[in-house]
């Protein structure tokens, strides 16, 4: 291999390290605000999934006490109702 090839080999190396290492440099100021701005917008993301699971379980809740209620009125009709037909 000629002289010319080693020397052109080690200054392009020479020259990918040192680009390598002003973008590290940027990439650490810069990087950390990056990471932040994904961190937060990832919990936000995980805060509006939780949102909407506690309105779901809420929703659910309301609908079964709703049930219960009814069911619990519908008893006490048939109870009365029973109780009237037993003493006539």
């Amino acid at each position: 291999m000629s002289i010319w090839m080693k020397t052109a080999g080690i200054l392009g190396s020479l020259l990918i390290v040192l680009t390598s290492v002003s973008y590290f440099s940027i990439a650490g100021k810069w990087g950390s605000v990056f990471a932040i701005l994904a961190l937060v917008i990832t919990l936000l993301k995980q805060i509006i999934a939780f949102v909407g699971f506690l309105t779901t379980a809420i929703k659910l809740l309301v609908i079964l006490s709703f049930v219960a209620l009814l069911l619990g009125v519908g008893l006490m009709i048939l109870r009365s109702r029973k109780e009237r037909v037993k003493a006539e």
